[in-house]
């Protein structure tokens, strides 16, 4: 008999259900209203036959107020693998970390490095307990240690954060140090110091969803990867994502049901356009080469000019880099470059091969680009793909002008092959810039009547200069594939480059350019 006079299997039934409740009915009520899910609803819907093993249940019982001390760890399967979960219960004390707190996200991120399993964060926090501070945030295994260990496993097991509230302070390190962050429009947000606290200290009066909300993070500051309507949303949008992962780097993706590719009523030849000017959506291109409804894509609101996603070619997980000529013409941007440069080191840490889809006129120019830092954060790009060792296939579908040729992992850059459509042209840069940049004075020089007829033959002569079947000949692309071949041709080159193996270099590591 326990203290209270039941049997002791009755106490401990009773108090795990007690727990298991988490905060307040009223708190309950709130989310609710708000759209919100209860913690354990969220495992519910994440886990494939729900919750199987949860750690430190009792952590912090004897303060009747802090059931689980507000964090659930705990393992289940998600499509068939084990994963661990880190979980923030916003009914207690709004999520926020006390000492136990703190000590259960850590021992749950030693456990997934130890099974070599993904690691998911369900965020829902105010962040710390100011009254447990000296417990849970200076020492050795107080709260730094969490980005620490995020840090340690990077590249090492998947590691997603679903964002269903706030990620506040400190805790706004969680979802940074993620390979990827699903925020959940109209409750997730993020921001290192709140709208109040800022207009207590710097003056300046702003929204929660202008300072750190979901649709800006997505769109803006590119803190924020996907974007989902609601959390039942967000949740499957996770478990897609780690369908295309292995449990570690150790491993290889898993391989699915081949599929056909989209059917379009054109053929791919005829969508896109032999002009070099005229704006095409790559993604129809994209739908025509991968498994029908196999595109996951990352950071769709952010730097749009650049598509980046996963996808299956035959079953087979790939990611896509490709350009987007309508959105600002397909032009690389500063915030571009990091795009493509978070996208070529996630699959490549993970033996996910890359395909790099071109329609590129370069670098944008001016002051203002030049400021904000292009030409380092190019480089940034640049050393992304230049490191990557998984098997790498790039597609010059119609320009690769300036160094966008290079960031788009162009021959110099190791490709496994560089393809190239018959619309294809690779060049310094185009026809007209080129005629304009070498004859400028000549042209300014000739009679008004001449000057067209002058300016169309230089540009016929450039153009057959980069000819990109003379380029075939001199053997700087690897081969001219018909549009409407592509896939098959993409498909029969990874399955031939699966068995790659490089070491890029034999170093600590570099310093990067950023």
């Amino acid at each position: 008999m326990s203290s209270d006079g039941k049997p002791m299997q009755q106490t401990l039934q009773e108090r795990m259900e007690q727990i298991q409740k988490g905060g307040a009915l009223k708190y309950h009520q709130k989310n609710q209203e708000r759209g919100k899910l209860f913690v354990r609803d969220r495992l519910k819907l994440l886990f494939d036959q729900g919750l199987e093993v949860e750690d430190a249940l009792f952590a912090n019982c004897l303060a009747k107020d802090l059931p689980a001390d507000g964090v659930v760890t705990a393992m289940g399967k998600i499509n068939g693998q084990i994963v661990c979960v880190m979980a923030n219960d916003s009914t207690i004390k709004a999520g926020s970390w006390g000492a136990r707190t703190v000590e259960k996200m850590i021992r749950i991120q030693e456990t997934a490095e130890k099974l070599n399993v993904p690691l998911v964060y369900l965020v829902d926090s105010a962040g710390a307990r100011i009254t447990d501070q000296v417990e849970m945030f200076p020492g050795r295994r107080g709260a730094g240690r969490i980005f620490y260990n995020q840090v340690k496993l990077s590249g090492k097991i998947p590691q997603i954060c679903i964002l269903f509230g706030p990620s506040a302070a400190g805790g706004a390190y969680i979802p940074a140090f993620c390979d990827i962050v699903i925020m959940v429009d109209g409750n997730a947000s993020m921001y290192l110091g709140s709208p109040r606290m800022a207009e207590m200290v710097i003056g300046e009066k702003v929204t929660l969803e202008e300072m750190g909300g979901a649709r800006m993070h997505c769109s803006v500051s590119g803190c924020g990867d996907v974007l989902a309507k609601t959390e039942e949303e967000a949740i499957a949008m996770a478990r897609d994502y780690l369908s295309y992962f292995p449990a570690n780097f150790s491993e290889k993706p898993p391989v699915q049901e081949a599929l056909a590719p989209k059917h379009f009523e054109k053929t791919l030849e005829e969508l896109i356009p032999s002009n070099q000017n005229t704006p095409f959506n790559m993604y129809d291109l994209i739908n025509g080469v991968i498994d029908e409804g196999s595109f996951f894509e990352i950071k769709k609101l952010f730097a749009s000019e650049l598509i980046t996603g996963l996808a299956r070619m035959d079953g087979k997980p790939v990611g896509i880099i490709a350009n987007q000529p309508r959105v600002k013409g397909g032009v690389l941007f500063h915030d571009t470059a990091d795009k493509a440069a978070k996208f070529i080191t996630l699959c490549d840490a993970f033996h996910i091969p890359l395909l790099f889809l071109v329609d590129v006129p370069g670098f944008m120019i001016g002051t203002k680009v030049e400021r904000a830092g292009i030409i380092r954060h190019g480089a940034k790009m640049i050393s992304a793909m230049s490191e990557a060792t998984v098997p790498k296939i790039s597609v010059i579908v119609r320009k690769a002008y300036g160094a966008g040729l290079y960031a788009m992992c162009g021959p110099a850059f190791e490709p496994d092959c560089c393809l190239a459509l018959p619309t294809a042209q690779i060049a310094v840069m185009g026809p007209e810039a080129a005629v304009n940049a070498v004859y400028a004075n000549k042209i300014a020089e000739l009679p008004e009547n001449e000057r067209t007829s002058f300016i169309e033959q230089k540009r016929e002569e450039y153009k057959q200069d980069i000819d990109i079947y003379r380029l075939a000949s001199e053997m700087v692309i690897d081969g001219v594939v018909p549009a409407n071949s592509l896939r098959e041709e993409l498909v029969t080159r990874f399955e031939a480059y699966s068995s790659k193996y490089v070491i890029f270099s034999e170093r600590k590591h570099p310093v990067y350019p950023v």
